[in-house]
């Protein structure tokens, strides 16, 4: 006699996954907007709104010619321009799908069970999942304002201590820590103590202190940074983001890749968009511009804006349920923004920064918003 399935699968032990899988939790709060139509204004997952150089969209579209080959020393070339365009060196450097991808590497290299990984609490959510999906523990640090503590991290160091992860700037928040403080942070670190500086939106940062830590990388053994295409360079659909560190630690990363880690058309937009600075700074100046307009608009609305240094802006609100219905009132209008699945962010929502009309009629409808609410 057969069983039916529910009642086989009830008395059968199938494999399992390792401990700490099932820690792993999402990121971002699923929200009521969620199941309003699609929206026209999407400013809620940090892309550029300006979208990529247009060779690099040419370039793109030339490689498919040859999509039927594998891509064969793509990811070298690639890192060759890299090197080239920053000064580096070739050897320190290995590309891959975007910076999730290299530090879900970095991660399963240098992280074990029991082994302990120390952040800032209120800094990029998905970390912890990482160190979770390698058993190991997390240590979240108090941070100062949604600002890194770098006294807190320091204090946090233990003998299990293996990685000490920091984004900068921050996301969710677009808070950043000046160069000297993250130099602060690395000299207080034992040299068996692996530091990740994850630098997505580096090339949007314009404070005078801030510095991504290509120097802090060259000259120590204990220091890989990672940078993207995703951000400023509008190629987030491309995948594709690069390590600068250790070439021990560089090596170790590419040995645990895919064998062939990049996609050919992804790899010649990163290489034509590397070469477009025009389109760079004009991204970076009017990012900038739009972002402080933005902001002054909401100031003069009594909402605050979280300080930037990104091409995104933590608004927040009195509280959780303020929030979530300023949330869903803008997804009405057709505007999509994001909340964080963090109790450090139940008051806040997370704004991308838009074309001045997306800006405008965000700014608009929370304005309605608020005058209704009274």
């Amino acid at each position: 006699m057969w069983l039916v399935a529910s009642n086989w699968e009830a008395t059968i032990a199938g494999p399992k996954a390792k401990p700490g899988i099932d820690r792993i939790k999402p990121h971002m709060l699923v929200s009521a907007a969620d199941e309003l139509p699609p929206a026209w204004a999407l400013l809620n997952s940090n892309e550029s709104v300006f979208g990529p150089s247009r060779h690099a969209k040419d370039a793109a579209r030339a490689s498919v010619s040859g999509i039927g080959r594998y891509p064969e020393g793509a990811d070298a070339a690639l890192a060759r321009a890299i090197a080239g365009f920053h000064g580096l060196d070739q050897d320190r450097i290995v590309v891959g799908q975007g910076t999730d991808d290299l530090l879900a590497r970095l991660f399963r290299a240098y992280l074990g069970q029991g082994d302990q990984l120390v952040r800032s609490a209120n800094g990029y959510l998905k970390v912890p999942n990482y160190a979770h999906a390698n058993g190991g523990e997390v240590v979240s640090v108090e941070d100062d304002e949604l600002t890194p503590s770098v006294d807190g991290m320091i204090a946090a160091v233990t003998g299990r201590t293996r990685v000490v992860y920091l984004a900068n700037p921050e996301n969710p928040a677009g808070t950043y820590l000046p160069k000297a403080e993250v130099e602060r942070l690395h000299a207080a670190l034992p040299d068996d103590v692996l530091l990740i500086l994850d630098c997505a939106y580096a090339e949007y940062a314009w404070a005078d202190d801030y510095d991504p830590g290509h120097d802090l990388v060259t000259t120590s053994a204990n220091v890989v940074l990672c940078q993207t295409f995703s951000k400023l360079y509008g190629l987030a659909g491309a995948r594709v983001g690069w390590a600068y560190g250790p070439k021990d630690a560089v090596d170790t990363v590419r040995r645990i890749g895919l064998t062939f880690p990049m996609a050919a058309p992804s790899v010649a937009a990163a290489m034509a968009a590397l070469e477009d600075q025009a389109h760079v700074a004009f991204v970076r100046k009017e990012n900038r511009a739009l972002l402080e307009r933005f902001c002054g608009r909401l100031t003069r609305l009594g909402v605050d804006c979280v300080p930037s240094q990104t091409n995104f802006v933590l608004v927040r609100m009195p509280g959780a349920a303020q929030s979530e219905s300023a949330v869903v009132a803008l997804a009405e209008r057709g505007i999509r923004v994001r909340r964080m699945n963090s109790p450090a962010y139940a008051s806040f929502f997370r704004v991308s920064i838009g074309l001045q009309n997306e800006l405008d009629a965000t700014a608009s409808a929370l304005e309605c918003h608020l005058m209704e609410a009274k």
